[in-house]
């Protein structure tokens, strides 16, 4: 999910339902698109109105075939011929990306 629809190509505008934070702020899904990050796209990532972070699960890049390994500080994303594209870090259980 991401707040910023300029970061979404092929985006289909669709509205989609909704989503609840921990806060009982609800935002609306206002479509799709397609998130690059680098030499990575990652399909399907929702446009969210209000949103204050990136969101994405990792099943988002299992389906763009790429693989997520963690460990017990980092977390590494590569692609099936091992190299790695992107990592991230842990910190208050969950692990972070900088974009």
């Amino acid at each position: 999910m991401t707040r910023d629809r300029s970061q979404l190509i092929n985006f289909v505008q669709k509205f989609l339902g909704t989503v609840k934070f921990r806060n009982d702020h609800v935002a609306k899904i206002m479509g799709y698109g397609d998130y690059k990050i680098r030499n990575v796209t990652i399909s399907r990532v929702y446009f969210v109105e209000g949103l204050g972070y990136n969101l994405f699960y990792v099943g988002q890049f299992c389906d763009s075939d790429l693989e997520v390994d963690f460990c017990q500080h980092t977390c590494f994303i590569h692609n099936l011929d091992g190299v790695d594209l992107l990592t991230g870090s842990r910190g208050n259980n969950l692990y972070t990306l900088s974009l």
